[in-house]
């Protein structure tokens, strides 16, 4: 049975898989609530050669300077005795590599690929995977070694760039630290150490190595760190005798390297006591173990991020929506009911369930009395324009009784003025409806997963609303027309009583043209503008909500109804055109949840078949 670690290793592989790892979201990721081990350590401590004393293998970079440019992400997987070693990488896809010199070869031009052949560093990471019955089940994350100086080709950043690399990977609280420390350098002066300090001053994640043991000036030893009296951790330092040079050279096997290392310290006079909690092969086991135990510790933490982040992603998925159908029947039916979603939230804007609405009553009740307030009727009205007009009328022929054609000219030309309103009264409503339905779409959150159709729903919408428009123009206009073809009667009938208040009917042309019978003409008419603006007042706004607002709430989208029925399946499918960034956060949502999910399960069987 693989074990948790195991377990942890596959999820942690399937997190990159899926692109879980290193994420910025505001959704946690599983990956960071993994226990993981951080090998923290400066440039030629020894990090390369604890790693492939673990593993047992040669496979990383070697040279001087900075060798690890990006983050290694190392996952090792302990098979069945006898099974050939290989590795796999996370870019190169299910590609097997027997040969691990190829495995160094991959890790260089991987970094090169991103970093170019320069001595910059990428904290984009390289996963690597390694199979073999000679390793224990871990993973593990090499980091470039820290360094206080650039070398040449390297900017003066690169120090501090590494540095926030490390802490970057350090500071996480589920993260164990794997502190690397030359023996022959002051474990005061230790990079990791000082790293290790600041982001975990108990101690309580760190785990101290020490290296090149056997390279240490005769006549001194490092007990004092070994026993944990110069420098004391939570967890016993381990000491490693690395690979010699000439070893190295020689390309000596890792076996016989290990069974050396195991020699050093069981022979030694110095060390031989502590020899049974010394070495990689002892390391490798410690690691396992305590990772192990740090992972059980963590089950409980582990399942509650789990369940939180299926509920979010679930209910992400919900706000997604479901895959668009391919059955053209299937399509109409997702088209029909988008268009209602959409056609419910603009008659909630019309009705007061949404803002909105309330900005039709404004026109008329602020913006149409004001508007009519402002028509300039006293100078049309005024002595000379009345005088002007009056007598313009008559032509070459005068009056008799009254200058009926007269009164007729001046109440054509007031009710003129009235056209203006009206009209601004049916265009204003038109730009609040079409503002709406621009509104509307944009939150019919629907809509939102298919850019094409909402762009054909808006020209719809924008359509019937410039139909409904001209309708209701026609109307209003029509109704400004109404008054001024037809005048009521009384008013017709009064006019003989003026004139007998103002003179004998029978008097003469130029005494009709008195001022003070100009005067009455004017103040006649001013009464009878009054009478109809008050009219008006009531019926444009009338007319305006038949002919515009409520055929926008019954009849908004009819006519794209109608031509959506003669479309085929084709069209169909193109208007539900999914947006492509939509379609891949559905994706990326439904592979995140089904992760979840399967880490659920597996978590919940590992721990029944306890």
């Amino acid at each position: 049975m693989e074990g948790v670690i195991g377990l942890v290793n596959r999820i942690q592989r399937a997190c990159t898989l899926l692109g879980d790892y290193g994420d910025d979201r505001s959704l946690p990721t599983l990956w960071d609530a993994l226990p993981t081990i951080v090998v923290l350590g400066g440039q030629s401590s020894g990090k390369s050669s604890v790693l492939e004393s673990i593993v047992g293998r040669d496979f990383l970079p070697r040279g001087s300077g900075i060798v690890t440019r990006r983050p290694l992400v190392l996952q090792l997987y302990k098979t069945e005795p006898g099974q050939e070693d290989y590795a796999q990488f996370l870019h190169t896809g299910n590609r097997k590599f027997i040969d691990f010199v190829m495995v160094r070869s991959e890790i260089q031009e991987e970094t090169d690929r991103v970093t170019g052949k320069t001595k910059q560093i990428s904290s984009l990471p390289i996963n690597l995977s390694i199979y073999s019955p000679n390793v224990v089940n871990l993973t593990l994350v090499d980091l470039p070694g820290l360094t206080k100086v650039a070398v040449e080709g390297q900017p003066e950043s690169i120090v501090q760039e590494i540095e926030d690399m490390v802490r970057s990977y350090a500071e996480k609280p589920n993260c164990i630290l794997l502190a690397i420390t030359p023996a022959n350098q002051d474990v005061a002066t230790s990079d990791a150490i000082k790293i290790a300090r600041e982001v975990d001053p108990t101690g309580e994640r760190t785990l101290g190595v020490l290296t090149k043991l056997d390279l240490m000036d005769k006549g001194t030893n490092a007990l004092d760190v070994l026993e944990g009296r110069s420098y004391r951790l939570q967890h016993p330092w381990v000491g490693i005798v690395n690979r010699s040079q000439a070893d190295i050279n020689r390309n000596v096997d890792m076996i016989v390297s290990r069974r050396k290392e195991r020699e050093f310290f069981a022979t030694s006079p110095e060390y031989g006591h502590l020899a049974n909690r010394m070495g990689s092969e002892y390391l490798a086991k410690l690691l396992s173990k305590h990772l192990e135990s740090v992972i059980k510790a963590r089950i409980p933490t582990i399942l509650s991020l789990i369940n939180r982040s299926i509920d979010e992603l679930e209910e992400e998925l919900s706000y997604l929506g479901r895959p668009v159908a391919i059955d053209a029947s299937a399509q109409l039916y997702a088209i029909l009911e988008l268009c209602r979603a959409f056609d419910r939230i603009f008659k909630e804007h019309l009705e007061g369930g949404r803002p909105g609405g309330d900005r039709i009553y404004w026109i008329f009740d602020n913006q149409l009395p004001a508007a009519l307030r402002k028509l300039p009727l006293d100078r049309y009205l005024s002595l000379q324009n009345v005088r002007k007009v009056v007598s313009e009328a008559d032509g070459y022929q005068p009056h008799l009784i009254a200058p009926e054609q007269g009164y007729r000219r001046l109440i054509d030309g007031a009710l003129n003025y009235f056209r203006g309103p009206a009209e601004a009264s049916a265009d204003a409503v038109h730009f609040i409806l079409k503002e709406l339905v621009g509104k509307s779409i944009g939150e019919t959150q629907e809509l939102s997963r298919f850019p094409t159709l909402r762009t054909e729903i808006a020209s719809a919408a924008n359509e019937a609303l410039e139909r409904f428009r001209d309708d209701s123009k026609k109307t209003v206009l029509r109704m400004v027309d109404m008054e001024s073809s037809y005048l009521t009667i009384d008013f017709f009938r009064k006019l003989p009583q003026e004139a007998d208040k103002g003179g004998s009917p029978t008097a003469s042309t130029a005494d009709r043209y008195t001022e003070g019978h100009l005067r009455r003409i004017g103040s006649t008419i001013s009464s009878y503008i009054g009478m109809v603006s008050d009219t008006l007042r009531n019926t444009i706004p009338k007319a305006v909500v038949y002919c515009q607002v409520r055929e926008a709430k019954r009849s908004l989208l009819d006519h794209f109804y109608t031509q959506l029925g003669k479309k085929e399946g084709k069209t169909l499918a193109r208007l539900l055109d999914e947006d492509p960034i939509l379609m891949e956060r559905r994706q990326k949502c439904s592979r995140r949840l089904e992760l979840y999910k399967s880490a659920r399960d597996e978590i919940d069987s590992a721990l029944w078949a306890k």
